[in-house]
């Protein structure tokens, strides 16, 4: 069921990025990112009272919410440096810069979370660094 979503994902970023390049013409990137991140808290508080999630969040543990903070900065700070590279440059370029997340990713996961770095992983980091440079240049 995880590749359902994880495809789903794919597309809604696919989608993202472009309703984004063509939404944000004349638009200050950083209002831009605002108005999109009111719309994403809108959406995640509409799941989390349509499922009755909402009674877990007195069981959260203050390293979950340490670590859960983190997250959202981070990905604040990736939502304005997207908007504002979205805003300068061709999406085409763009985006797939933006997916280096996924080498970045797998770096930090062997080096904080102790994955399993694997000849397959190091082939695809090589092939996603390689395909980026060529979209790119």
């Amino acid at each position: 069921m995880w590749l359902a979503f994880a495809i789903g994902s794919a597309v809604f970023a696919a989608l993202t990025s472009i309703l984004a390049k063509i939404g944000i013409d004349g638009v200050n990137s950083n209002l831009a990112t605002a108005i999109r991140t009111m719309v994403v808290v809108v959406m995640a508080w509409g799941m989390v009272f349509l499922t009755g999630a909402q009674g877990g969040i007195a069981e959260i543990s203050r390293k979950s919410w340490m670590f859960l903070i983190l997250s959202g900065v981070a990905t604040g700070a990736s939502w304005l440096c997207y908007y504002k590279a979205l805003q300068m440059g061709d999406v085409a370029k763009v985006v797939p810069v933006d997916k280096m997340s996924v080498v970045i990713t797998l770096i930090l996961g062997f080096i904080f979370l102790h994955e399993q770095f694997t000849v397959k992983s190091l082939i695809g980091m090589l092939l996603l660094t390689g395909g980026t440079l060529v979209m790119v240049l």
